[in-house]
């Protein structure tokens, strides 16, 4: 049973991130390139004031898969690094948080590229 409430949150969670996207990109004139900047640094502030963390923990992958799980992982490699490292952790703290979701989006993207023929324009 445990399982099945951790499912449905998290569908639920990521479910209304998208819904409010959805919101932005019908009723603004927001591109989507700006509504996905708009959630990285949401997701970033959220999780420099400390909001966001309770709110993954509870959510589970409804909160770290879209964007802005992103920004918060990034924030959250910064507060790491800086810890270990002192300043430059602010420098190298979101390279290393972000790294294994960038590089598996990269070579998802590759994969794609090789799987597909372009078309003609």
């Amino acid at each position: 049973m445990n399982i099945i409430w951790s499912l449905l949150k998290a569908f639920l969670v990521g479910g209304a991130i998208c819904f409010l996207s959805q919101l932005l990109l019908d009723y603004t004139k927001l591109t989507m390139a700006r509504i996905l900047v708009l959630l990285v640094v949401a997701g970033a502030v959220l999780g420099a004031v400390g909001l966001y963390e309770p709110f993954a923990e509870w959510a589970g992958a409804g909160a770290t898969v879209p964007l802005s799980g992103f920004g918060f992982a990034m924030v959250r490699g910064v507060k790491k690094a800086v810890g270990e490292l002192g300043w430059p952790g602010i420098l190298t703290g979101p390279f290393s948080a972000a790294s294994a979701g960038t590089g598996l989006a990269v070579f998802c993207g590759l994969l794609a590229a090789l799987a597909t023929k372009p078309r003609e324009k």
